[in-house]
């Protein structure tokens, strides 16, 4: 059995970690609430702008010339991985990485595949092994929808310019504190999918021309999709964060309460040792 200061040093380290994970979680839990207020109210623009282009899509039947809806061969990918700058977040980063893999070696196998990636977290491991053309680490720091604009301009430059096929986007989708779903969302090209609940031969006005419209809205929907996902990523990070450190607290005060067990069993020894001697000695002076 380890000595009585043994124990109480590991009972002091223990309280201390508690003391820093019972801050962070609440820390998280303050970021939470906000960063959960921002994606939730963006989500309803969201949808709804990228219904109007898909709607609007539709009319053209085939004859827009965007750059950002043209279909191509899929030779050369895109992905763009979304992670967290900071860890101690579960399997927050690790789930975002494994599935930026899997990609890579199964579904874009026979593909070249380069990646951008958001977070540091990311980079740093996915760096050592793939081939990554830039990294935005800062965008954290200062996260709003002009910053996450400049990337995905960036990225929309560089599909018009047929540097890749088709681009997609690996994040957490935020459901709850307790629970993030790893998504893989398709970026470019823009795909109009049909829907039967949605009538196509609706009569619409158009001022200007329906082309000049959608070719205007498309890099605003764009730019949205991609902030929403850095969004999502967000509120999914602090959300990973709060529960692990809730369980991590939860641990700290189990362990805690062990070792003060332990600590209680060995000191309750000790004193009982020290009573046997004595009474050994009187003992031993009475013969």
């Amino acid at each position: 059995m380890a000595n009585l200061k043994e124990i109480r040093n590991r009972i002091a380290s223990v309280s201390s970690t508690m003391q820093i994970t019972s801050a962070m979680k609440m820390v998280s839990a303050a970021k939470l609430k906000k960063a959960q207020d921002a994606i939730t109210a963006m989500r309803p623009y969201a949808n709804s702008l990228t219904q109007l282009i898909q709607n609007l899509s539709r009319t053209l039947e085939g004859d827009s010339q965007n750059p950002y809806t043209q279909i191509r061969t899929k030779q050369k990918t895109l992905i763009v991985s979304l992670t967290s700058n900071r860890g101690l977040c579960g399997a927050f980063n690790s789930n975002i990485i494994k599935k930026t893999r899997q990609l890579i070696d199964h579904d874009f196998v026979e593909q070249d595949v380069t990646l951008i990636t958001i977070g540091k977290k990311g980079s740093e491991v996915l760096e050592k092994t793939e081939k990554i053309i830039s990294i935005h680490d800062a965008v954290f720091d200062d996260l709003n929808y002009e910053n996450v604009g400049q990337i995905a301009q960036d990225i929309m430059d560089k599909f018009a310019e047929e540097n890749f096929d088709e681009v997609v986007l690996v994040y957490n989708r935020f459901k709850n504190a307790a629970t993030q779903i790893v998504e893989v969302e398709p970026f470019l090209p823009i795909v109009t999918e049909l829907n039967d609940s949605v009538s196509a031969s609706t009569d619409y006005i158009f001022e200007p021309s329906k082309s000049e419209i959608i070719n205007d809205l498309l890099p605003k929907s764009l730019k949205m999709q991609l902030y929403k996902a850095v969004r999502d990523s967000f509120a999914s990070e602090h959300g990973a964060r709060m529960t692990a450190m809730h369980k991590a607290t939860d641990n700290a005060t189990e362990l805690r309460d062990q070792l003060k067990l332990t600590y209680n069993q060995a000191r309750q020894a000790a004193i009982t040792n020290e009573i046997l001697e004595i009474v050994g000695g009187a003992e031993a002076l009475k013969g």
